[in-house]
């Protein structure tokens, strides 16, 4: 199936329509459907109206309850697929303005224990000092002073002893000079600083030696709940298990290039002196 961004809001209700016209076709209620699956019978109604989108392993139930043949079942589950996929396009959420989707970011970490984030070629906001985060708003137009102020509460939960982050950073992210060279070396102190905090393990790979890997973009996963892959000019949102499965596989290589503690520390600090004597 080709991916096509405009067409993920209609696979939904396709996946939708499709699921309630099977069970119709085999002669069973909802009631019933909901108890062959261990569901409620309000899930089986929000997911046969659209309101609710079903994982993969939802669908995998309701076919194995309704006993779909092979043909069908197939198409059901490339539907499903494509329907746990949302694409998040940079224009949609600077029309909305981009102080809700710092609130949609909030909410979702308020209920994620585990945190993975590979940062090809930017610090994230969760790690930015302010100065980093103004400068990564700079070609937003209008006035951002709320989102940066958002940015900068959302920090407070690198501080929930409840959660566990791991920072995966390139050295291009670490050393990309976004700011004056005095504001990276405060940039760099800061990942040192936040490497400190017992539930936070930051790491940094250098570009040094082989690495026989390529990655291609910034991601970020979630428990094993979605996983966020940014782009360009936007970013997906990864529901299906397999996808985030994919994605947690990809943490796991590229962490073992990176390096964490104190020679971490010691090649933030040696950055953060490099871009001190720049200003001399």
């Amino acid at each position: 199936m080709t991916f096509e961004p405009e067409r993920l809001g209609r696979t939904r209700s396709d996946l939708a329509e499709a699921l309630r016209i099977l069970r119709k076709r085999a002669g069973k209620t909802q009631t019933w459907l909901a108890r062959r699956c261990n569901m409620s019978q309000t899930k089986i109604s929000n997911i046969e109206s659209g309101r609710l989108t079903p994982a993969l392993v939802d669908v995998e139930l309701i076919l194995e309850a309704l006993d779909t043949d092979d043909p069908a079942a197939a198409q059901l589950r490339e539907l499903a697929r494509t329907a746990n996929i949302e694409w998040q396009d940079d224009w949609s959420s600077r029309r909305r303005g981009l102080d809700k989707k710092q609130n949609e970011l909030a909410g979702l970490e308020a209920i994620t224990t585990e945190f993975r984030f590979f940062l090809l070629s930017a610090i994230t906001g969760l790690l930015a000092t302010p100065d980093y985060v103004r400068a990564s708003l700079a070609d937003v137009p209008g006035d951002q002073s709320k989102t940066i102020a958002k940015k900068l509460e959302r920090q407070s939960v690198l501080y929930n002893s409840s959660k566990s982050f791991t920072f995966l950073l390139t050295e291009q992210a670490v050393r990309w000079p976004l700011l004056p060279p005095v504001a990276m070396a405060m940039q760099l102190d800061r990942l040192v600083s936040v490497s400190r905090i017992p539930n936070v393990r930051l790491g940094v790979i250098p570009l040094a030696g082989r690495i026989p890997e390529m990655p291609l973009n910034t991601f970020t996963v979630y428990d094993r709940r979605l996983a966020t892959v940014e782009t360009g000019t936007g970013a997906l949102i990864l529901r299906d298990h397999r996808d985030v499965t994919a994605y947690r596989e990809d943490f796991d290589r590229y962490e073992s290039y990176a390096v964490f503690e104190d020679e971490c520390s010691e090649l933030l600090n040696e950055w953060s002196r490099i871009f001190t004597r720049q200003r001399e």
